[in-house]
């Protein structure tokens, strides 16, 4: 049988013959959902553009800032100036590299409704996110749809993968049945990270789902741990429990039952995120804007935000209500500045 063709553009890498025409072909007709465009998410969809995978939804709740730019390697110093979307940044950066890979950016919170709409028809979902609640809940819906995913997560100097073939091997709650409690674990802010634990971890997950998206069996389940300051790797063996909860009982409580906080606190950022009342009406900026300058409040418009600041925060009003609040982790205080300053 004749091997398809292959573009000039990827003929050294289809020369790679666990890949091969073969496999090329097919990353250029899968659909990959990638959840956080940060410091992992970065260099994720930057190899995943770079080897032509055909469509790549981009899913990113946050605006950049000053503080991404070591390690966050789509943004540049004019996106953390203007408050732009992440979503926004790296499909600006990723559309200069060229290529047949389609980008959907979606400046969203990740919530259960919008996971199942976005993940619909994903070939693969891949873990960009900074926290362990969406984590829990790409799970949940993982395995309730037959869906690999890649879970990674980075701090200090190194991190941990863990490829996901779910009724094939173990899922995240085989290894971490339960959420640990706030504070519990070390994370950017407390312990911070460097650039190259990130682009480490994150490129162990690109080749391991360019292996899934190419058609290859996956490797053996096991949690990888890198470390690139010690130049430490080890490969742990992960059975799937007998008594998961998900992929055995099949509780699929972070999908199924929970209810998205109002307000959550952001990673590392002195920021909270509120979200609007649930069957809100979407804002009309114009008449945000010019409430707030009848009471003397400068406004900005970046695109499709309003950006003022009230009460010695700075909110970034996106065009589904959802607000950033920076400057503090306090969720009431953060509910309450933007409940007197866009309206409950």
């Amino acid at each position: 049988m004749t091997a398809p063709p292959v573009q000039h553009r990827f003929e050294r890498q289809a020369r790679f013959a666990p890949l091969g025409p073969e496999g090329q072909a097919r990353l250029e007709t899968k659909r990959v959902l990638l959840v956080g465009c940060g410091a992992l998410g970065g260099v994720l969809a930057q190899w995943l553009t770079r080897a032509g995978v055909g469509e790549l939804i981009l899913v990113d709740r946050d605006v950049v800032e000053e503080t991404n730019l070591p390690r966050q390697v789509l943004f540049t110093a004019e996106h953390a100036a203007a408050g732009t979307p992440k979503v926004s940044a790296a499909a600006e950066t990723l559309g200069l590299i060229g290529g047949p890979t389609r980008l959907t950016p979606h400046a969203v919170h990740l919530n259960a409704d919008r996971l199942l709409e976005l993940g619909a028809n994903a070939d693969l979902i891949l873990d960009g996110t900074d926290n362990m609640a969406t984590r829990y809940l790409v799970n949940d819906y993982a395995v309730r749809e037959g869906v690999p995913w890649i879970y990674a997560g980075v701090v200090s100097s190194g991190g941990l993968v863990l490829a996901i073939q779910p009724g094939e091997g173990p899922c995240l709650r085989c290894v971490f049945p339960d959420p640990p409690p706030p504070g519990a674990l070390p994370t950017c802010d407390t312990a911070g990270v460097i650039g190259p634990a990130v682009g480490v971890i994150a490129s162990m997950q690109a080749g391991l789902a360019l292996r899934q998206l190419a058609g290859e069996d996956p490797p053996a389940p096991a949690l990888i741990d890198l470390d690139v300051w010690s130049g430490s790797v080890r490969r742990l063996p992960v059975p799937r429990a007998p008594s998961c909860p998900c992929c055995v009982t099949g509780d699929f409580e972070f999908l199924e039952g929970a209810t998205a906080d109002e307000a959550v606190s952001l990673c590392g950022r002195n920021t909270v995120q509120v979200l609007a009342p649930a069957g809100a009406p979407a804002p009309v900026p114009d008449l945000v804007a010019a409430n707030l300058r009848s009471a003397g409040i400068e406004v900005r418009q970046a695109g499709p935000l309003l950006r003022f600041t009230a009460e010695g925060h700075r909110v970034t009003l996106f065009p589904d209500g959802r607000a950033l609040v920076e400057g503090t982790e306090d969720t009431s205080k953060a509910r309450a500045v933007v409940a007197r300053w866009v309206g409950a």
